[in-house]
């Protein structure tokens, strides 16, 4: 485990984004480790409320007792793309005053080996969040086209290398399945010479394969399209992202929920619901010097931050 395992990236800004009300109702879409919600929880007073939610059953397990035994705070096993479901089974639809979701992978998920998300560590070629539902990476990578492959190498990896890759995978697992990160990073170091790049060859292969396999981006997707139904006026929606994939969802969303509807755009009398959702709150917010200095994995974070209409 790093030491980065359980420090919650950009806490500060993502406290003040949610704008937290003590007697409010919250819900962390990204439970992790559980560092921004034991933040949050300290600011709630006995009649606030703390649902959290993850995937990864280790997570789950993981979760301090001081958390899971405050009466205040209930974690649910599930997906964000559930989100909707989840707040509608416990009548709390249109009455969240905050729901952050942190985005992509953990710290403890990148440090396992036997996860399988890093190729800096040697262990099965896993990657799934959840590891009871799917199928692994290498699995999917036994019977992939190589056209497939190549299209989710550029999609989620934006690897402009993906022919050679591609190719290189499908004639190395003809001799030999791909069942560790090891094997998967010595075929793509293989086609691509570690010079070419300021990051291990293998970044935007292993990036790509685990969105893919995650369904990452279409779970953001739901998620974003769910808040506005989960969210009270007034209530503020915080996405923390790692990578522009994730951003540029979280931007589009904020800009265009916060519009009135094209066909209305710039008419006097708008109809209610084609009226903006959303209002956006300030810029994007990145990470201090400090903070990068303390923890590596908030180099690449960014904030956005919009509050219900």
């Amino acid at each position: 485990m790093s030491s980065n395992a359980h420090v919650p990236v950009l806490l500060g800004p993502v406290l003040e984004g949610l704008d937290i009300k003590q007697d409010g109702l919250y819900v962390d879409g990204t439970f992790g480790r559980g560092g921004h919600s034991s933040a949050i929880l300290q600011r709630l007073s006995d009649n606030g409320r703390l649902i959290a939610i993850d995937r990864d059953p280790q997570a789950i397990a993981s979760a301090p007792a001081t958390l899971v035994e405050d009466p205040r705070f209930e974690l649910v096993r599930g997906e964000i793309e559930k989100l909707a479901v989840c707040i509608e089974e416990r009548g709390l639809t249109g009455r969240v005053d905050g729901l952050l979701l942190d985005i992509g992978v953990s710290s403890p998920q990148l440090d396992e080996a036997g996860r399988g998300f890093s190729f800096l560590r040697d262990g099965p070629l896993d990657m799934r969040m959840d590891p009871e539902s799917g199928i692994s990476a290498a699995e999917w990578l036994r019977q992939v086209e190589e056209h497939e492959l190549r299209r989710v190498l550029r999609q989620f990896g934006e690897e402009n290398q993906a022919v050679r890759i591609a190719r290189a995978v499908v004639a190395a697992r003809a001799e030999t399945p791909l069942q560790t990160t090891t094997q998967l990073a010595d075929v793509v170091g293989s086609v691509i010479p570690a010079h070419t790049r300021k990051t291990n060859p293998a970044t935007k292969t292993f990036q790509a394969i685990r969105i893919f396999i995650n369904r990452e981006l279409e779970q953001l997707e739901a998620a974003l399209a769910q808040s506005l139904d989960v969210l009270a006026p007034g209530g503020r929606l915080c996405v923390i992202s790692f990578h522009s994939l994730e951003d540029r969802i979280a931007k589009r969303f904020i800009r265009d929920a916060s519009r009135e509807a094209e066909q209305y755009r710039g008419m006097p009398d708008v109809p209610a619901e084609f009226r903006p959702k959303l209002r956006q709150v300030g810029k994007a917010i990145t990470a201090m010097a400090d903070e990068v200095a303390a923890n590596a994995r908030s180099r690449s974070a960014r904030l956005r931050v919009a509050e219900r209409l």
